[in-house]
């Protein structure tokens, strides 16, 4: 008896489009943000900004992953996202916990508050896709 396995829905076809949408525009606000304040106010804050700068890479890696669709994209997706929400997650609690610890905001402050919270709900959502677009 041969096994046959589902064809995978690449991640870069339907509601994924929207989700690289999303990850390319945060790409852009995240680098932006953190390129100016990195610029002009590194000395106050340096942790914040260099958690700024290191979301905007990773939200643009995510975005490739998500892009390419194949084997090795499908990996590069699911480790930013991963990290991505651990960093969400920590940097929120740490923020929450001990503000002093941040003396400027970072994308991912307050669980990304200063974003509408999607900070928080990307990485979900990205989690999320992979899953459900997995070979079966």
């Amino acid at each position: 008896m041969v096994e046959t396995r589902a064809p995978r829905q690449a991640t870069n076809t339907g509601p994924g489009r929207l989700l690289i949408a999303v990850y390319l525009l945060f790409a852009i606000a995240a680098t932006s943000r953190a390129g100016l304040q990195i610029a002009t106010r590194f000395a106050e804050a340096p942790v914040a900004y260099l958690l700024s700068a290191l979301a905007a890479l990773i939200y643009i890696v995510a975005a490739v992953g998500l892009a390419r669709a194949g084997h090795t994209g499908r990996r590069v997706a699911l480790a930013c996202c991963s990290v991505e929400l651990a960093g969400v997650v920590g940097v929120g609690v740490l923020s929450l916990a001990d503000p002093e610890l941040f003396p400027d905001e970072t994308v991912w402050s307050g669980f990304g508050s200063g974003y509408g919270y999607v900070p928080l709900v990307l990485p979900a959502l990205g989690l999320l896709w992979l899953w459900r677009t997995r070979t079966r």
